[in-house]
């Protein structure tokens, strides 16, 4: 299939020439920095968020609590993989060439970009976790997002992405992730509770010792009261 609308008038090229012109103003040690945290940094700070967040998720009261709320962060970086294989087509569909094969001008921040630009990989996997996040966490969630907005906007600064390519990406995340969210964690759920079972691997998902603990016999049963934040309340659960 012929490529998106390359010509020079489209606000998308235009806006690729802002983002990128940028490059012309700042230090090239700025934009060395910023080009190894748009290729590897975002994501591995994603991966860190997404362990960050597994351990907390564990320090669950019961072992159903644990056990939803793991599902949920484990689907994130499995919604980030289904997405990535789902643009693997639509890359062939589309064919649309890096902006730097058919705009001069820009400056390129990353080599060796050969393959085609139409859905962004690096956009579509850091929405795809930042969603996936938000459905187990909502606080770390939203730097889940934060972290993939700026990776969309490096992509573009690089001069190896229009923004269209970030926004397309950004959509097949956060649709993968979302709509595939109850299937997943159908069946993900009982994975996780199974685990959190097992004397030698359960700590994985429910951490024992912040469970209920029993009030002393000697003293009256007090009614049970909410105490959890709403903003860490498991909204897949």
């Amino acid at each position: 299939m012929a490529g998106l609308d390359e010509s020079g008038s489209n606000p998308d090229v235009g806006l690729l020439y802002d983002i990128n012109g940028l490059t012309q103003e700042t230090p090239h040690w700025l934009d060395r920095a910023l080009a190894f945290v748009g290729e590897y940094g975002l994501l591995l700070a994603l991966v860190l968020l997404v362990v960050w967040c597994w351990w907390g998720q564990r320090k669950r009261g019961t072992l159903d609590d644990a056990a939803s709320s793991v599902a949920a962060v484990v689907w994130a970086p499995l919604a980030a993989g289904i997405a990535v294989l789902v643009n693997v087509p639509i890359r062939g569909f589309v064919e649309r060439p890096r902006p730097f094969r058919d705009h001069s001008g820009l400056r390129v921040l990353v080599e060796g970009k050969e393959d085609f630009s139409f859905v962004s990989d690096h956009a579509t996997l850091a929405m795809a976790i930042g969603a996936g996040l938000f459905v187990a966490n909502r606080k770390f969630g939203f730097v889940g997002l934060g972290l993939a907005a700026l990776e969309g906007f490096c992509r573009v600064f690089m001069g190896v992405h229009y923004p269209t390519d970030v926004i397309g990406g950004f959509a097949l995340g956060t649709a993968v992730a979302l709509l595939l969210s109850p299937l997943a964690m159908a069946l993900l759920t009982p994975l996780a509770r199974a685990v959190g079972r097992s004397r030698h691997v359960g700590w994985l998902v429910w951490d024992r010792r912040v469970g209920p603990v029993a009030a002393p016999l000697s003293e009256p049963a007090k009614p049970a009261q909410a105490t959890a934040d709403p903003d860490e309340r498991d909204l897949a659960a």
